[in-house]
């Protein structure tokens, strides 16, 4: 079939009046001689994989639209039926742009199919829905949401109850899904898929995530906090959870507070992207703040700003991820720290400090959340973990009432975050980390940076013998993904790697100095990273 005539299939029965007049206009476009747009907008089906889907709104297979979705659901639904007797599934979203159809679609297409469907009654943070999961002892959970990624995107996240106890999916459940969804948009259009009626929960599975969540709560000498929920929902969950724990209420990002689809503050909605929390840093200045805490859309992931001479200064994924490493091992004594592999190495070292067990993952937070005997884990990309006996997967509020309660901690003792950096540093060595990060338009880029550093792999950087070169997608690595690591003379560790969930390509820098000098360690970091810039921009 050409693609003219899949577009037109397509169009037949697409039921959003927006992309139909998208669809019709690319039609034309092409039919004129310029297929170039309508070739794109179905160029193959947008992947499931273990994020589920992610992509761009817009008309056709390879974007996220109402039969993209309605075909996901049909497929998990057959997916979950093969795999026991009486499936259920939650179904939360979040506020960005058709978050809330998409929701309502799945909803009615597998209560349709024969599978018990609940929806949460309104846009709600991921962690919640996550929650849900095991609160209310179902199948499966998904989530409308697109998370930190620009505007335009929204994506179909999906969790496995059960034996998986609230996990993101992983291999090879995703292939089994995705065959599913092949199958089903094989033999149905949208209007021959049943539609059934769901359940409409009320507001008690959020209250209860948030009775749970406040108890991680230990409120300290107070302070003024600003709080930014990136045009997302964190807002009214963070909010309860904070009023709920006995802490003093944070002060929003007014331009920020409110779920907005159209982001019309920021650029791209990631805490990590330069500029996102310039109003945050204006609102903080303006209200004479001691912390600034931010959250991105969906609410799953967590940054801390605080002050310094001249202004405010971001702590790093990695940062963080050691100070919630050294609070959980000082606070619990016991259990298992982890980590994934492209982050920080000082968690280890931290786990090893406190005799506790220490496993680094693959990629993704879906292995984090799996590791066995978890107390406490975190990825460099502004996820953590601190509650696994309620979530599992990361969680930007529990996280941020974990922050709060070392803060105000640090503060009764006149310390501060940066002081508890220091304390760590000197106690298991200055670990320091940065990164680069390379967005590109053209999607080709990727694996042609990958294949070039695995060609001609560098063997100097910065004037620093590598000694090591080892791509970890080969078996004698263990498969571990697509990541190249370069182990460099003096200790120091550089990994690159496509983003999961992003059109991206990054590169991890590890370096560590066992005298505790942080400075040091830094500057090894940013030599690095200009060594590296040229090689994958």
């Amino acid at each position: 079939m050409s693609t003219l005539d899949t577009a037109r299939a397509w169009l037949a029965q697409d039921p959003d009046p927006v992309t139909r007049e998208e669809l019709t206009g690319l039609i034309a476009q092409a039919e004129a001689g310029d297929a170039a747009a309508l070739e794109s907008a179905f160029a193959g089906r947008l992947e499931f994989g273990t994020a589920g889907l992610r992509g761009e709104l817009g008309a056709g297979s390879a974007r996220m639209n109402r039969v993209s979705v309605a075909q996901a659901a049909a497929g998990l639904a057959s997916f979950l039926l093969r795999r026991g007797a009486h499936p259920s599934v939650v179904i939360g979203y979040d506020g960005r742009v058709n978050s809330d159809v998409f929701a309502r679609d799945t909803a009615e297409i597998m209560a349709g199919a024969g599978v018990r469907a609940l929806l949460l009654p309104g846009p709600a943070p991921t962690p919640v829905t996550a929650f849900a999961v095991r609160d209310l002892d179902v199948s499966a959970g998904v989530m409308v949401t697109a998370s930190h990624n620009p505007p335009r995107d929204n994506g179909f996240k999906v969790y496995l109850g059960d034996a998986d106890q609230g996990s993101q999916i992983v291999a090879p459940v995703d292939a089994e899904i995705a065959a599913e969804i092949e199958l089903m948009a094989s033999r149905y259009t949208f209007d021959d898929l049943p539609k059934g009626t769901f359940e409409q929960l009320g507001d008690d599975v959020r209250e209860r995530y948030v009775s749970a969540t406040a108890a991680l709560g230990q409120p300290g000498a107070s302070s003024r906090v600003v709080y930014t929920a990136m045009h997302g929902v964190g807002w009214l969950t963070t909010r309860d959870a904070v009023a709920a724990a006995g802490f003093e209420p944070l002060i929003p990002v007014a331009e920020q507070r409110d779920p907005d689809g159209a982001f019309p503050t920021v650029a791209f909605p990631n805490p990590e992207e330069p500029g996102a929390l310039d109003l945050a840093m204006a609102t903080a200045d303006r209200e004479h703040a001691e912390l600034i805490i931010a959250n991105d859309p969906d609410a799953d992931r967590l940054s801390v700003c605080v002050p310094v001479e001249g202004g405010w200064q971001q702590l790093t994924g990695n940062e963080v991820g050691l100070i919630f490493g050294w609070d959980a091992a000082k606070r619990l004594g016991t259990g298992t720290l982890a980590c994934s592999i492209v982050s920080s190495p000082g968690l280890e070292a931290i786990a090893k400090h406190f005799g506790l067990e220490f496993q680094a993952t693959l990629t993704g937070f879906k292995w984090v959340s799996r590791v066995d005997g978890l107390v406490y884990g975190y990825e460099e990309a502004l996820g953590y973990l601190v509650n696994p006996e309620t979530v599992r997967d990361k969680d930007g509020i529990s996280a941020l009432l974990r922050i709060l309660s070392i803060h105000g901690a640090l503060r009764a003792e006149g310390r501060t975050l940066l002081d508890l950096l220091d304390e760590i540093a000197t106690t298991v060595g200055a670990y320091a980390s940065g990164q680069v990060s390379v967005r590109v338009t053209d999607l080709a880029r990727i694996p042609a940076t990958m294949a070039a550093l695995r060609a001609t792999p560098p063997t100097e950087l910065a004037g620093v013998a590598v000694t090591a070169a080892d791509d970890l997608n080969l078996p004698e690595h263990g498969s571990i993904g697509n990541i190249l690591r370069f182990t460099m003379a003096d200790g120091s560790r550089v990994m690159v790697r496509p983003s999961g969930t992003e059109p991206k390509v990054k590169v991890y820098i590890d370096s560590v100095d066992a005298t505790g000098d942080q400075d040091a360690a830094r500057a090894l970091v940013s030599a690095y990273a200009e060594a590296m810039r040229p090689l994958v921009a």
